[in-house]
């Protein structure tokens, strides 16, 4: 029996993660994936999601400025609420060494919350079958989650960029 911050899963071979990753890869910018490592690790290794990272060009509100950045698509299956898998992600995400960013400006409401580690600040954002982005990642790892009875799918989508201070406050 799973506790409530864990969320059954079933992981695919590696070779399948690296498929996808290699088919979805386009010319980063210089070290513009390894923005994303931290977080693809911790979605795939401690969530056990199948995900895959690709390069991007992220609209960092911090700058109000396009920034070379990434993304790291992520599929896995529950049984579990919406509410229950999003609340149960982010107390392990604390769990495992990733803190708040100094001006995190989320929005708790749509389960986006930001979170520093590695030089990343990252956007970790939940999202179930009632919104889908229909890009060609979330498509492939989404098809590669064996969903079982009473289960539904569920992903994340985090996008990232070099860690930055927090914005400057107008008076």
């Amino acid at each position: 029996m799973h506790h409530s911050t864990e969320i059954p899963v079933r992981r695919l071979p590696l070779v399948l993660t690296v498929s996808l990753a290699t088919m979805l890869a386009s010319t980063p910018v210089a070290g513009q994936e390894e923005l994303c490592v931290g977080a693809e690790r911790f979605v795939q290794e401690v969530m056990g999601l199948v995900a895959v990272a690709e390069p991007d060009t992220i609209d960092d509100w911090r700058t109000r400025r396009m920034v070379p950045g990434c993304r790291v698509t992520a599929a896995g299956a529950s049984s579990l609420p919406s509410a229950d898998i999003a609340r149960g992600f982010y107390e392990v995400i604390v769990e495992n060494g990733w803190a708040r960013t100094p001006d995190p400006r989320d929005a708790p409401s749509e389960a986006s919350l930001r979170f520093r580690r590695d030089g990343a600040d990252c956007l970790f954002n939940y999202y179930d079958s009632a919104m889908s982005l229909n890009t060609d990642a979330e498509m492939m790892v989404s098809d590669a989650v064996y969903v079982g009875r009473g289960e539904k799918l569920y992903n994340f989508l985090v996008l990232c960029t070099p860690a930055a201070p927090a914005a400057p406050r107008r008076l």
